[in-house]
């Protein structure tokens, strides 16, 4: 770029020759002078002309001002506006599950007592009182007694639904741990009770549930528990006992072959074994026993109740399903 200078008719010329670096430069040194300078104007002029109250300036001044507060202020209603209605939304939530959780509670086995000090915290006895403010438009403090209220709300619904949580495993863990589940898919041969004894030919008791079946049909854990021991019995043959804990034993006697050893732990339904006739036996089956402290139990009674859990659970399935349904 390139400026030709020029004092008269006769004088001699002068030309100023400028790159764009030099040009760039010397714009930025302009803008940089005009903000300075625009801001020693407003500071020393409009500030100074609000406070002393020139005529037209403060005018000015005090409009724009009003303006800038009115907007501010307006940003900031809204603001809490939309932070009031989703605390009401919280809340409403919360109490939702308040009412969900005593529901539960009572499915899980959970006293209301226990609750009071998680859910209803006690109150202070003594006089209450103070002015009336109704509650228009809430402030930000407000706001935020409220917001620490539902945080301290939602940490004691957190430790209800952690207890009943709880329980609800516990109860599952027991329910498991019960031998309600056949251990072979077959009808009962000979029953828990006094029997003709096959041997002898008199009357015996016989401890346990007999499952006839075939020479390898799979016998499977009743329910969940650890292997007491496999061993060659003189009238068992091949058994396998299971501990369940409490006290409660079951006992898979006559069998081909054993395939859990001792110390091992089962789940509900596993294989652990094959039909057979070793041991005091007269043909292939399972014999089937449950003990209690080392007290023989009929084992049909705790089958029943497997049979009526699942009878009752596929009930609630299909309840559950029909209402579903019913809400689309």
């Amino acid at each position: 770029m390139q400026i030709l200078i020029t004092h008269g008719s006769m004088a001699r010329s002068r030309v100023l020759h400028f790159n764009r670096w030099q040009l760039l430069g010397g714009l930025a040194a302009l803008t940089l002078m005009l903000t300075l300078l625009s801001g020693t104007v407003y500071h020393f002029v409009f500030l100074k002309a609000a406070r002393d109250g020139w005529p037209v300036v403060s005018q000015i001044m005090k409009l724009m001002v009003r303006d800038e507060f009115a907007q501010r202020d307006r940003f900031m209603r809204e603001n809490l506006d939309a932070m009031a209605r989703k605390v009401g939304e919280m809340q409403a939530k919360l109490v939702k599950l308040e009412a969900m959780g005593e529901r539960v509670s009572g499915m899980a086995g959970v006293k209301p007592e226990e609750l009071v000090h998680i859910v209803k915290p006690p109150e202070a006895e003594g006089g209450k009182g103070g002015p009336f403010v109704p509650a228009n438009s809430p402030s930000l403090e407000q706001l935020n007694g409220l917001v620490g209220a539902l945080d301290e709300q939602t940490e004691q619904n957190t430790d209800l639904f952690t207890m009943i949580e709880s329980r609800l495993l516990e109860q599952r863990l027991q329910s498991l741990m019960v031998p309600n589940s056949r251990p072979v898919d077959v009808a009962v041969g000979s029953g828990f009770g006094f029997r003709t004894d096959p041997f002898s030919g008199r009357a015996a008791l016989h401890t346990g549930l007999d499952f006839p079946s075939e020479v390898g049909t799979p016998i499977k854990a009743a329910a969940g528990g650890v292997v007491l021991t496999t061993e060659d019995h003189p009238a068992y043959g091949h058994v396998v006992e299971l501990d369940h804990g409490r006290g409660l034993v079951t006992r898979y006697a006559h069998s081909s072959k054993v395939l859990v050893k001792t110390g091992d732990i089962v789940k509900r339904g596993q294989l652990i074994a094959l039909v057979g006739t070793s041991g005091r036996s007269t043909g292939p089956h399972l014999h089937f026993e449950v003990l209690v402290d080392g007290v023989p139990q009929n084992p049909a009674k705790f089958l029943a109740a497997g049979n009526a859990a699942q009878r009752t659970a596929a009930a609630t399935a299909k309840a559950r399903k029909r209402e579903q349904d019913a809400d689309r």
